[in-house]
């Protein structure tokens, strides 16, 4: 049974950092894009960052640009998102998600993704 375990959200002030950790069980993704979906409350999900197989590509929304950096350990089928600079519009609950296949389609779009994780809260508040 395929899982992905998302953690390290919680409550930061304005201009902290999280960083937020997903790993990955029950097969190996080290061929699949991986990437992070927030949705904010009452809100559709929205991407965040994507990251391919090897690491050597990266694609961020523009609103995280310059703050977020995504990477992935393969040995350990695990995905980061180092979030740096936090704003309240950050606030959300903060999801993993993988294709289903590494031929993947539009990595910006959530309902291309099939594996998904629990998810975990950030919220930046003071």
């Amino acid at each position: 049974q395929v899982q992905l375990v998302e953690s390290g959200g919680g409550l930061v002030q304005p201009g902290g950092s999280l960083s937020l950790s997903c790993a990955a069980s029950g097969r190996s993704f080290s061929d699949h894009v991986m990437s992070w979906i927030r949705q904010e409350s009452g809100k559709g999900r929205d991407f965040v960052a994507s990251i391919s197989w090897n690491g050597a590509h990266t694609y961020y929304a523009d609103g995280v640009k310059g703050r977020f950096t995504i990477s992935r350990d393969n040995s350990k089928n695990t995905v980061y998102l180092q979030m740096n600079d936090l704003k309240p519009e950050d606030t959300a609950v903060y999801y993993c998600a993988v294709p289903e296949s590494e031929a993947m389609g539009n990595i910006f779009a959530p309902n291309e993704y099939y594996y998904w994780g629990q998810g975990t809260q950030v919220t930046v508040a003071s």
